[in-house]
């Protein structure tokens, strides 16, 4: 019996321990488990295999994808990361500039505003298309000047009295239709997402006259098409009490992880410890600091849930941008599918 749940152990859980994490690698493949089926079966798979959304809130979206391997969660990461395609600046055409801000300072800082534009109605452009169309290409142009305010009061020292249009704003980039676009999207609001984002500032005299072309592409090709301010996933924490701690040592144990995980209940007059939310626990390890508490408790991770924290920086929605990438990661399999099918087979 020891045995087996020494196998089940080292199949379903990573435990972390005071100097060191065992069962890291992946094990369950055919053959390598006495008594264990580990061949590859779809009914199985599907019946193991679940997400469940977490909590949605704006930009922000948590779920769990239970029942894959750590190779499928990186891989589903990483193309949320780089391969699910936006919109952004591309192209910055300068017709004067004379802040304090570089022609190219001023071109990066522009194609790193995320716009609210729904990738799916445009196309890629074509290499070397240096106009673009209206099925390829946003305009945006950014156009302003500064000026001195003649009604401020001559003791005063604040710009935002002293001057006019001092602080240049991703609100001042308005959207200047190509070809039919107005036809094509008659009820589209094609914009900077976040209006306060500050590009540069100005002193009277000084104005930014530029027209932008944003284009379709992916994060593979350049962080500004990246759809997503954070990717990451985390396996779901699994702690374990192995015998009753009680009193001092109970609420020592609790301050020992991040709050809300261990709670405290009186039981007969004595407090007793016990795990309510081991999903809240970051893993500080700091219980093996504490020798009367190290030997009481098991820390681990269930090896096949993975919990994902996706946030959006706001083209797209977070449940968006997981289908996408799920729709990509099946585009993937297929196209490898279809090389197999290629193949001779001798």
């Amino acid at each position: 019996m020891a045995a087996q749940r020494r196998t089940a152990e080292m199949r379903d859980r990573v435990v972390l321990g005071e100097f060191g994490v065992r069962n890291v690698h992946t094990t369950d493949f055919p053959g390598n488990y006495s008594g264990y089926d580990d061949a590859w079966d779809q009914r199985r798979f599907e019946e193991a295999f679940r997400v469940d959304v977490i909590r949605q809130e704006g930009d922000a979206l948590e779920f769990d994808m239970v029942g894959i391997d750590a190779a499928i969660a990186n891989a589903f990461r990483r193309i949320l990361l780089a391969e699910v395609p936006t919109m952004a600046v591309e192209k910055v055409f300068v017709y004067n500039n004379t802040s304090i801000v570089q022609d190219e300072i001023l071109a990066h800082r522009l194609g790193l505003i995320p716009i609210r534009a729904d990738p799916r109605l445009f196309e890629y452009r074509n290499q070397g298309d240096e106009e673009g169309t209206e099925i390829d290409t946003l305009q945006f142009q950014l156009k302003i000047k500064c000026s001195r305010n003649s009604q401020a009061a001559k003791e005063s020292s604040d710009p935002d009295e002293l001057y006019f249009n001092h602080k240049v704003y991703s609100k001042h980039m308005t959207w200047v239709p190509l070809g039919n676009q107005t036809d094509l999207f008659p009820d589209a609001d094609f914009r900077p997402v976040h209006d306060d984002i500050l590009i540069a500032l100005l002193r009277p005299g000084q104005e930014i006259d530029v027209l932008m072309h944003c284009v379709k592409g992916i994060g593979k090709d350049h962080a500004k098409f990246s759809p997503v301010a954070t990717a990451s996933y985390r396996l779901l924490p699994d702690i374990t009490l192995l015998q009753p701690i009680e009193d001092e040592e109970a609420e020592m144990l609790q301050k020992c992880f991040s709050p809300g995980v261990i709670e405290i209940q009186n039981i007969k007059g004595k407090k007793v410890a016990r795990v309510a939310n081991a999903r809240l626990d970051t893993f500080s390890r700091e219980v093996f600091r504490h020798e009367s508490l190290k030997n009481l408790v098991r820390l681990a991770r269930v090896r096949n849930h993975y919990i994902f924290s996706v946030e959006s920086t706001g083209i797209l929605p977070p449940d968006v941008l997981v289908s996408e990438a799920i729709k990509i990661l099946m585009g993937k399999c297929q196209r490898f599918l279809n090389e197999l099918d290629s193949v001779p087979m001798e």
